[in-house]
């Protein structure tokens, strides 16, 4: 009998089958224990009372042997097999202690699958019930009808709980699909009331009103349509499809002229499209006949060298043609100087002098200075100035051009002169202290060296050089007008401050107040134009030659000439035009800059210039077309700096009003010469 009292606990599982103890094991274990305590059961119904009383019964009537290790093994939720200990005294009166050679062995495994059960057991088939049962009876075990155990009250709450949130997710889902029908049903109706369907074919969703305006599409299909044709073409007439190189050429010419100058597929023609399907057949037969991945990758690659370099030659045509239209003189303004010095000559106005000749050397006046040959320019620059300013009879005008455009000049302002203000016109060329002893830029100017770079004929061709080059080849930097303000001390001897005037500008605000701004001691007041990294002194000068980068400051902000206030009196006293004689002549080699009149200008007034408000000078006009249209107009200057002048056809349109309000096109000399709005 003691073997019979030692059970083993058998765990009788199909062979396809692993029982799976997951979270509920600790929780049964918790309810093994407190029924072994005799704790009260959680049963709420007669029949599970009856049961439980069955329990207490049999399980007095246990053997009474030592504690047992019982082993249980299970896969856990990720499909691993697991082992658990469990002791034999933490069992339960309602586990069953029977012989291995007991008949009633089936009972035991019925009792175990009840409380240690399957949370997911398979589904079975009726099939597989039936082949079940089958085999039952052909093995002749006769399998006893017992009554299932009922299932633990906190799983029933689980098992409820959860077939709840089922149903309610379920309804959830039901509504919110009803509600978005209900959304597309009334999107719908609201769409089928705003369509007009009296014009046959206007409800179609491809009628024109839904066609992209801006699309392009169509137009870069045909583009790379004749890439590919003359690709292919080129290949065919290697290998000698002459049938095929001329179909390929012939479709390659007829989508070009489809195209032609064309950029949205609203342009094109209306048989472009036909056109395009053509070409599709064609290079369809072409690739049937001619595709090989190499050949075509290496003509492909030759023809984007060939474009690169055909893009680049266009590139600097474009910007010699660019520099040639801005310094070439439209035919208005050459007519203009022409009748001035012909009426200039006839009426005899060489003897007529400009009255007010008593405010010329008045410090206490408001004294501008203007250095141009561009009559039309220099008569707006004057006009709007004076539109603008108070106390019109305290206003003076310094003018000087040079020898060709002297008559012209003066001629204009002894016909049209400005109401109030005192006019002086001056010849540069009178300048008799002006000459090459003195002045280092006229010696240069006469070296065989800058003689060769702007006019010996075996010079590289503009339109092989580059667009720098092109810009400081231009006939301005020979012309001492350009380099004349750094001279101002000598032309304006009696003068204690001068506001200096580009011809490219319009004011439009009055300039007095600029003469009361305290400079701190410094030479000249002008607008800084650095932003961020540009327009900074690394731009202008040389720094990899050390006279530069030992003296200054690449990242020193830059300023802009065109409207600057410049005091007389610091100027003699620091000695600007020697800083200025000093650089010039050690720039001889123009190593340290290129020509111009900035990049001196920067080292000149190094630490000498005192930054005014930027309302008061906005630069761009004549470059950027992307200006702020608020600064412009609250601005005091506005200077059209660059290549596009307002004069010219090359102008930014929506600049030009500013400066063509100022133009007297009533005036008899501008329509004689046919000067128009």
């Amino acid at each position: 009998m003691s073997a019979l009292l030692v059970a083993t606990f058998l765990l009788l599982l199909d062979v396809n089958h692993v029982f799976a103890v997951r979270a509920q094991v600790s929780h049964i274990s918790a309810a093994l224990q407190r029924e072994r305590n005799m704790h009260t059961p959680l049963y709420d119904c007669p029949h599970c009372i009856d049961k439980q009383d069955q329990s207490n019964t049999s399980s007095t009537s246990r053997p009474d042997v030592k504690d047992i290790d019982i082993i249980v093994t299970y896969s856990d939720h990720s499909g691993a097999v697991q082992v658990r200990s469990i002791k034999s005294g933490d069992l339960s009166a309602s586990w069953v202690w029977k012989s291995p050679g007991d008949v009633t062995h089936d009972l035991t495994k019925n009792s175990l699958s009840q409380i240690v059960h399957d949370p997911f057991p398979p589904k079975m088939s009726s099939r597989d019930i039936v082949e079940d049962s089958s085999n039952d009876h052909q093995s002749g075990v006769e399998m006893p009808q017992t009554q299932a155990s009922p299932m633990h009250p906190v799983k029933l709450k689980r098992q409820m709980l959860r077939r709840e949130r089922r149903e309610r997710r379920t309804a959830d889902l039901i509504k919110q699909e009803k509600e978005i029908d209900n959304q597309m049903q009334e999107v719908a109706i609201e769409r089928a009331r705003e369509l007009d369907t009296t014009v046959r074919g206007k409800y179609s969703i491809w009628r024109k009103e839904y066609e992209n305006p801006n699309s392009d599409s169509t137009v870069k299909l045909m583009r790379d349509q004749i890439i590919m044709a003359k690709a292919y073409a080129t290949i065919a007439k290697a290998k000698n499809e002459t049938m095929l190189y001329n179909s390929l050429i012939k479709h390659s010419r007829e989508s070009q002229l489809s195209i032609q100058e064309a950029t949205t597929d609203a342009e094109l023609h209306p048989s472009a499209l036909d056109q395009a399907k053509a070409m599709g057949h064609i290079l369809a037969t072409a690739k049937d006949r001619l595709y090989d991945c190499v050949t075509i990758a290496r003509k492909l690659r030759v023809m984007l060298q060939s474009s690169e370099t055909n893009v680049n030659l266009s590139k600097k045509k474009s910007s010699f043609l660019n520099q040639l239209a801005a310094k070439t003189v439209p035919r208005p303004l050459h007519c203009i100087p022409l009748v001035l010095t012909t009426d200039y000559h006839l009426r005899n106005y060489e003897g007529k002098d400009f009255p007010g000749k008593e405010k010329l050397e008045d410090p206490s006046l408001y004294h501008y200075a203007i250095f141009s040959d561009n009559v039309l320019a220099t008569s707006v620059v004057v006009n709007s100035t004076m539109l603008h300013a108070k106390e019109l009879d305290r206003h003076v005008f310094h003018i000087v051009t040079d020898k060709l455009n002297f008559a012209a000049m003066k001629m204009w302002f002894l016909v049209n002169a400005p109401v109030g203000a005192a006019i002086q016109v001056q010849n540069v060329d009178d300048f008799t202290w002006l000459n090459s002893s003195y002045c280092p830029v006229l010696r240069q100017l006469e070296s065989s060296r800058m003689i060769e770079y702007y006019f010996k004929a075996h010079q590289s061709s503009s339109l092989t050089a580059g667009s720098d080059n092109l810009k400081y080849r231009n006939p301005k930097y020979l012309s001492m007008l350009n380099h004349l303000r750094f001279y101002l001390p000598e032309v304006y001897p009696k003068l204690d401050k001068v506001l200096f005037l580009d011809d490219d500008i319009v004011v439009q605000k009055d300039l007095t107040p600029l003469w009361s701004v305290n400079l701190q001691g410094m030479v000249n007041g002008a607008v800084e134009t650095c932003k961020e990294s540009f327009h900074r002194f690394d731009k202008y000068l040389n720094f990899s030659n050390p006279k530069i980068s030992e003296n200054f400051d690449p990242n020193a902000c830059g300023w802009a000439f065109g409207m600057n206030i410049f005091d007389l009196r610091e100027w003699r006293k620091r000695d600007i035009t020697g800083i200025y004689h000093h650089w010039q002549e050690m720039n001889e080699d123009r190593t340290l800059w290129k020509l111009g009149t900035l990049p001196p200008g920067l080292i000149t007034f190094y630490n000498l210039t005192h930054p005014l408000e930027r309302s008061w000078h906005v630069l761009g006009l004549g470059y950027d077309p992307a200006l702020n249209q608020t600064e412009i107009q609250n601005a005091a200057v506005v200077h059209y700096n660059g290549n596009y002048k307002p004069w010219l056809d090359l102008a930014i349109g929506k600049y030009r009003s500013y400066w063509s309000r100022y133009v007297m096109f009533d005036n008899f000399y501008l329509q004689l010469c046919n000067l128009n709005e």
